[in-house]
């Protein structure tokens, strides 16, 4: 079981890993198909090394997984994640929905 604080850090680590464009467009090619690292580089015309900078920030996150096959890594999304990141954000929704708006000067 996660405690809070790690709740807390995956969904900070997730919000970190969107805050940058060259990400959102892994993620979006991603979401076609897993994809190795050579067919990302194609993809995005980015080097190995700062398309692995952008990967590993998306592990750290939990928003993207890995497996090896024979010398290749393919990348996938990692759905269950992006749920705990729409959850969260739900949550203030649902709040909003129910909290009367208040004035700061009332």
């Amino acid at each position: 079981m996660q405690t809070p604080s790690t709740v807390s850090n995956l969904i900070a680590a997730g919000f970190h890993a969107l805050s940058d464009p060259l990400r959102i467009n892994i993620l979006e090619l991603l979401r076609q198909q897993e994809l190795c690292v050579c067919d990302l580089c194609d993809a995005l015309s980015v080097s190995q090394s700062k398309l692995s900078f952008h990967l590993k920030t998306l592990k750290d996150a939990r928003l993207v997984n890995s497996r090896q096959e024979g010398r290749w890594i393919y990348y996938g999304l990692n759905i269950p994640q992006f749920s705990v990141l729409e959850q969260y954000l739900a949550d203030y929704r649902q709040h909003s929905l129910i909290s009367p708006v208040r004035s700061c000067c009332d």
